[in-house]
């Protein structure tokens, strides 16, 4: 183990300290140890694994922190793996030199407006567990060829860029476990440009990342997310989304989880995921799909949408099993007009659903933005839709709206308005030209409005 102090680091916050570490780097035994305190460092300390050997630091507990004041990263690792993760694709300098540098226990803050946290180059098994870090401008950002990361109960807090930012990475075998990543500007995760594959997001509190808490002139709207998945350049496939919570402030086109594929039909490069037991709660549209493929969202609790709690367009294979769809009772009479809108998508499903996520049919949230909704579901232009078991209730004016659909299934569904006097106008309400459809077995409390083409049998009203 190689102590820092030995080197001459003096960790005082005042002296700069990165010639000190770097020598403790060069010519230590690859353990770098921090005893408390603050050190400076004016330029990145990079880790060249080839060269360097195994490597690890930590901070005592994170009584240790680093404090970059000058542009860049504070620590950079440098690696050279060029397979997979088959054990067959190992060269054998690999394992000698450069697996699991470990990052542990210490503290990272910027004090420069373009000082970076951890930057991550074709590493295989980084792994990064009790950092802090924060008042950077990215805090762990992956790029290139990189295999089996591991980020564990870390706290990625308020930094100005993205918690973390996979960016143009070739990565496989990815777990962000058991983390607070929140008040980053411009996401909490964030993938773009990027080949993808087993990237698990479980047990984190994942909130707030967008310009609220930051104030930047004129950037409410700059595109952002909690989970922002963006693979209109590359593909991002195989992937869960687990036991989370995921929640905002509002902001201008913000979503929670937010997924962009490409627009061909059948090869839409997002997808092969999993969104299960999960909060998700109060940005614009809480989960945003568009154009994915095989994409699965059970068990969870999503709530007060400011626009959708579940928009998703031009995708395919989409199941929306048992979810709540639910508003905060506590907050009433004030409340949002949300719900679940699909577009331009074919084969999806809804099971057993509970939806009770707005009653006004318009926001009544002071300083919200106007907005009227039709329907709890919306389905436009959308082809092999079933709907079974759902709850529709208190919807305000339409519970379920179809335009100019077909081969769609609505099957022992309950839509109903308790409330006094009633504001449901239309259970289900069918527009446009369609084929193939069918409501049968429901149970309502208003009138279904359907053209012919649609086939009725044994539905129950009031």
């Amino acid at each position: 183990m190689s102590d820092v102090r030995d080197f001459g680091a003096i960790g005082d916050g005042r002296a700069d300290d990165t010639d000190a570490i770097q020598q403790a780097l060069r010519h230590g035994d690859g353990v770098l140890a921090f005893p408390q305190g603050n050190y400076r460092l004016t330029k990145p300390i990079v880790v060249n694994l080839t060269d360097q050997g195994r490597f690890s630091m930590h901070g005592h507990g994170g009584t240790a922190k680093l404090i970059m004041m000058g542009e860049g990263p504070a620590l950079k690792l440098i690696g050279t793996h060029g397979g997979s993760a088959d054990p067959a694709s190992f060269k054998p300098q690999l394992w000698q030199r450069e697996r699991m540098p470990t990052v542990s226990q210490i503290e990272i803050e910027g004090a420069h407006p373009l000082a970076d946290g951890i930057h991550i180059d074709g590493v295989m098994q980084p792994t990064l567990a009790g950092v802090l870090i924060r008042q950077v401008r990215t805090a762990v950002y992956i790029t290139k060829r990189v295999r089996n990361v591991l980020i564990s109960h870390c706290h990625i807090y308020n930094n100005t860029g993205v918690g973390v930012h996979l960016d143009t990475v070739n990565l496989h075998q990815t777990i962000i476990s058991g983390s607070h990543i929140s008040y980053c500007r411009l996401g909490g995760i964030r993938i773009e440009r990027s080949e993808i594959r087993n990237l698990q997001i479980t047990g984190n509190d994942i909130e707030y990342n967008n310009n609220r808490a930051h104030k930047v002139p004129g950037a409410d709207a700059e595109p952002t997310a909690e989970i922002y998945i963006d693979a209109s350049e590359g593909s991002v496939r195989e992937g869960t989304i687990a036991s989370n919570t995921i929640q905002a402030t509002y902001s201008p086109g913000g979503s929670n989880i937010r997924f962009i594929g490409h627009s061909p039909e059948k090869n839409h490069k997002v997808g092969l995921w999993t969104i299960s037991g999960n909060l998700i709660g109060s940005q614009e549209n809480n989960i945003h799909l568009t154009s994915a493929r095989g994409v699965t969202i059970s068990g969870n609790v999503i709530y007060s949408g400011h626009s959708r709690n579940l928009l998703v367009e031009h995708s395919r294979n989409i199941v929306v099993g048992p979810n709540c769809f639910d508003h905060n009772p506590d907050y009433e009479p004030n409340e949002l007009c949300t719900g679940i809108r699909f577009v331009d998508s074919v084969n999806c499903t809804f099971t057993g659903l509970v939806i009770q996520d707005a009653q006004a049919g318009t926001h009544t949230v002071r300083d919200v933005v106007p907005l009227q909704r039709e329907a709890l579901i919306e389905l436009v232009r959308c082809r092999r839709v079933t709907l079974t078991g759902v709850q529709v209730l208190e919807a305000t004016p339409i519970g379920i709206l179809l335009d100019e659909c077909s081969d769609t299934m609505i099957q022992g569904c309950t839509i109903l308005d308790d409330r006094d006097p009633p504001r449901l106008m239309n259970a289900i309400q069918w527009k446009g030209a369609g084929s193939g459809n069918q409501i049968s077995h429901c149970r309502v409390s208003a009138k279904i409005d359907a053209p012919p083409h649609v086939r009725q049998s044994e539905n129950l009203g009031n």
